[in-house]
């Protein structure tokens, strides 16, 4: 019987939604379930086959004390996401790499530490002279904190935003705010494994002139969805063009359109993104064994009691680079209640990451 970490935070123990239904339904398939916070120094990780990232939504506020930990258990426990993609993913420089790969994103410009902020500002807003609102983010964030919608010609408070989280190290993301937002809102698209399984509506979370929330997470509104074909395109292109040599055990994939219809990646969550089970139950059914090439699978069900151990992740070398891997297509989409078996289809993996470095100035904490 394989036991299984289920990471979360205490701050959000009573608000993530998938916990609770996960949490059943790998009981359900014969897997031991602990829920852990990942700050709680008296754990020892070492007892765990696999260690699922699930809300761990305090991150931003202890970044490198975050990752510090996250490399530390990747050599205790097989962790999913794989270390290396979290790090990869939790700083929004991402955007630029995905972009460079072809990928159509959300205009977004950054702004470092060392910056001329105002010639960076002005540059933005020649670049985009039709756009009426701007967002202004951290690099590394998550929760709508730190973020905040402003009016192109409200300078001064533009300004204030940037040099506040410019002063505390941060890096600074701009984007211009797409007014159909308001009233599409986002389509997001999980897939477990590479593979497409259900979509929510997120409702527009920025309200105008309003502040940054001050919560763990801005409140969100959030429906079930069919996505369109050319959404369902884009998210399978994003997944295909990630920079790793294996595919993500869960990936949310953020979409909006712009104003002439055309859909652009907004985020790609890979460390802790919520799943929205209350959308879409979490239901069991048998994994295909051919699902995931080359993938390996643990007798949860079927052949626990084998007596047969989970492999231990092995650590990379420091000059492996990996290569984006090719598009898996699949006649079928993937249905949400797989999410149980891609986990135990993941388990068994000794995934050999390189390590991408961190962009601009946030890299320093790290070298």
């Amino acid at each position: 019987m394989p036991h299984i970490a289920l990471v979360t935070v205490q701050a959000a123990r009573a608000t993530d939604e998938d916990l609770a239904p996960l949490e059943s339904a790998l009981q359900q398939a014969g897997a031991q379930v602990s829920i852990v916070d990942w700050d709680d120094p008296i754990v020892d990780w070492s007892r765990f086959d696999l260690t699922v990232l699930r809300s761990c939504w305090d991150y931003t506020e202890r970044y490198v004390e975050f990752l510090v930990w996250a490399e530390h258990i990747s050599h205790l426990t097989h962790l999913l996401n794989p270390f290396t993609i979290v790090r990869w993913n939790t700083d929004k420089h991402y955007l630029a790499e995905l972009e460079r790969a072809g990928i159509a994103i959300v205009p977004s410009r950054f702004v470092e530490p060392e910056s001329d902020i105002v010639a960076e500002l002005q540059s933005f807003l020649d670049e985009h002279r039709d756009c009426a609102e701007l967002v202004v983010k951290p690099a590394i964030g998550a929760g709508s904190r730190d973020t905040q919608r402003h009016a192109r010609h409200n300078l001064a408070a533009i300004t204030a935003h940037v040099e506040r989280l410019l002063k505390g190290g941060r890096s600074v993301l701009l984007q211009p705010y797409l007014d159909r937002v308001d009233e599409a809102g986002e389509t997001a698209l999980i897939h477990f494994d590479g593979r497409y399984s259900h979509a929510i509506r997120k409702g527009p979370l920025l309200r105008r002139d309003e502040g940054p929330t001050a919560e763990l997470y801005a409140p969100e509104q959030i429906d079930a969805r069919q996505p369109d074909a050319d959404e369902r395109e884009l998210a399978a292109t994003v997944i295909a063009a990630l920079p790793f040599a294996d595919t993500p055990a869960y990936a949310r994939v953020d979409l909006v359109r712009a104003d002439d219809g055309t859909r652009l990646l907004l985020e790609l969550e890979l460390a802790e993104p919520s799943c929205s089970s209350g959308t879409h139950p979490v239901r069991l059914r048998d994994s295909p064994r051919s699902c995931s090439p080359g993938a390996r699978l643990i007798r949860c069900g079927d052949d626990r009691g084998s007596g047969q151990e989970m492999s231990k992740p092995r650590r990379a070398p420091a000059t492996m680079r990996v290569s984006a891997s090719p598009y898996r297509s699949c006649p079928q989409p993937c249905p949400r209640r797989l999410w149980i078996s891609r986990l135990q289809q993941c388990a068994a993996r000794s995934d050999a990451f390189s390590r991408n470095p961190l962009r601009g100035r946030n890299a320093a904490l790290f070298h």
